[in-house]
């Protein structure tokens, strides 16, 4: 592979790679420029196929902006994805107000690029990797603590959300899309930039490197180009970048060894103390669990029937591994409120204040999905040890 002089833009690379001559035209992903820099350099190099850093989700969800009505909010909560829509959303709605700020839609150049594949006839590839397996990597790479700091921290954005300053913008305008909602947490969370960045690169690389004809426009974030430089003639196997996270073995281990620790504990108790001291630890595992749940989902000010749901369930799926009370308080508060097509329409929205987010009901099901599940853990954790300091 060798390097050519700049071209016409001074963001224009060329660089060939064996037979293909690859453009790299390094984009601000919030500079009304760059819409111009593509019209300017699809003029200049005339290319047969035109890569923009998109995945089929993020191109249908350019395209589509109402595709959020499509959302399933059961299966979301049947797949225990309601904390993970909530980090996904939250992101999404901190780079649509940098957008907001400057008055340009974000992806404007990207979709810029498919209107010019469009137009000249030029092959459309869609280069980036799976804007839903970048993400599930990001989040495979964070402990629970973590996933539960970093939904914190979307939410005090929200309640605080502050004014981003002329000076803060343009250090954004070099970075990409995801990297730019992602380096707001960076500091807390620095693990996420592998899978964020680098695996990236590579995944771009092999699909511009095996995209049709011999002039190629490639329209990414300019924080890309050296990584692609670096990875563009290397032979990438792509199949460990696009895996889901192997998960770790001690969380199942807890799942199904906190049971078994419970119902140990009152059988010792009872051969040891009698019935009626097992009886009080039943008394004691049942309340505080389901006080627990019912209170984190209070804090959502979920309906009636609703925190009734996780005070009962909580108990019992603490004790049953394949399920959670989250599942079953969400569902019944979906049950009582039903969310209609405009509050799924609306969720992008919802994340721009805390009072937004607290009147759409879509994101009052996932909170109290979220806190369900959060509260069963802590009374699982206040009933155990308490059991535990009766017996022994």
């Amino acid at each position: 592979m060798s390097e050519q002089p700049l071209l016409e833009l001074d963001n224009l690379h060329q660089v060939q790679a064996g037979e293909k001559t690859v453009y790299l035209l390094g984009t601000a992903h919030v500079s009304e420029k760059s819409v111009e820099d593509v019209k300017k350099a699809v003029q200049q190099v005339q290319p047969d196929t035109i890569c923009v850093e998109l995945c089929a989700s993020r191109y249908q969800t350019l395209m589509h902006p109402d595709v959020w009505k499509n959302t399933d909010i059961y299966q979301v909560i049947k797949e225990n994805k309601a904390l993970f829509l909530l980090a996904q959303l939250g992101l999404s709605a901190f780079y649509r107000r940098i957008g907001q700020k400057l008055g340009v839609r974000p992806g404007a150049e990207m979709l810029e690029g498919v209107k010019q594949a469009e137009s000249t006839g030029a092959e459309l590839v869609l280069a980036d990797r799976d804007v839903n397996i970048t993400l599930k990597r990001v989040w495979g790479s964070l402990s629970m603590w973590g996933k539960f700091k970093l939904l914190m921290q979307l939410l005090a954005g929200m309640a605080l959300p502050g004014d981003i300053k002329k000076e803060d913008i343009e250090k954004l305008k070099d970075k990409d899309q995801l990297q730019v909602v992602m380096d707001e947490f960076s500091r807390s969370f620095p693990q996420i930039q592998k899978s964020l960045i680098d695996e990236r690169d590579q995944y771009l690389a092999h699909k511009i490197a095996n995209s049709p004809g011999s002039s190629i426009l490639v329209i990414v974030g300019a924080g890309h180009i050296p990584g692609i430089k670096n990875y563009l003639d290397k032979d990438i196997d792509t199949g460990p970048l696009t895996a889901k996270p192997a998960k770790a073995i001690w969380p199942s281990l807890v799942k199904w060894g906190i049971p078994l620790v419970i119902v140990g504990l009152l059988v010792l108790g009872f051969v040891t103390q009698g019935a009626q001291h097992s009886v009080q630890s039943i008394y004691i595992w049942i309340l505080v669990n389901g006080f627990c749940s019912a209170l984190a989902v209070s804090l959502a000010l979920a309906h009636p029937f609703t925190i009734m749901a996780a005070f009962v369930a909580a108990p019992i799926t603490s004790l049953n591994p394949t399920m959670a009370a989250g599942w079953i308080a969400g569902l019944v508060q979906a049950w009582v409120k039903k969310p209609l097509v405009a509050d799924l329409e609306n969720l992008p929205k919802a994340f721009t204040s805390i009072k937004a987010f607290w009147k759409n009901p879509v994101c009052r099901i996932l909170l109290v999905v979220v806190l369900a599940n959060q509260g069963s853990v802590l009374g699982t954790f206040v009933a155990g040890t308490w059991i535990f300091t009766r017996v022994v």
